[in-house]
């Protein structure tokens, strides 16, 4: 049995709002043990004899039957997880800037955001893995920031979420104390 993290993409955020109660609850009903959420922005971790890709299809399924909305997560087993914690070359509390990873279920996706991202004057990135690209951004401007903007368009929605690096390490920290 492997552990796993599961980031749900837009979630309390522009009208689509879920209680974590109604999210674990629905989840449970699926073959995951320990199902936990963390934080109110759509973070679960849980664990099952499954692989990434059939955790994915099986929670964004439970999510359209459960809340009747377009649903899309990526999935990270807990080592994916913890190398992209490790990796980012941004710290996780600096008072002047928040840390960003955004995680994708299609590495071709984040192929892209870097490359157009680059071209962007100012832009710092740093690929930390297949699924993950961190990107700094200067607090209180985050939504502003060039690459938030970038990523944000509605052709990367589907495979694409992005985390504060702090929330990353939480759910790296939950799913090690996962039996």
């Amino acid at each position: 049995m492997s552990h796993f993290a599961v980031f749900l993409r837009g979630i309390n955020v522009g009208g689509n709002n879920m209680k974590m109660a109604a999210l674990r609850t629905s989840l449970a009903s699926l073959p995951l043990d320990g199902v936990k959420t963390l934080l109110a922005s759509g973070n679960v971790i849980c664990s099952a004899s499954v692989s990434v890709d059939e955790l994915k299809s099986m929670v964004e399924q439970r999510l359209r039957e459960s809340f009747g909305y377009e649903a899309w997560v990526v999935v990270l087993d807990g080592p994916q997880l913890e190398h992209i914690v490790r990796a980012c070359p941004w710290p996780a509390h600096d008072p002047a800037v928040h840390s960003y990873v955004t995680l994708a279920s299609e590495p071709a996706v984040l192929d892209e955001l870097a490359r157009h991202g680059g071209e962007i004057p100012g832009v710092e990135l740093a690929r930390l893995s297949p699924e993950a690209l961190a990107w700094p951004a200067v607090r209180g401007d985050t939504l502003a920031s060039p690459f938030s903007k970038l990523s944000a368009r509605p052709r990367y929605k589907s495979t694409t979420t992005t985390r504060n690096v702090r929330t990353l390490l939480k759910c790296s920290e939950a799913l090690a104390a996962l039996p």
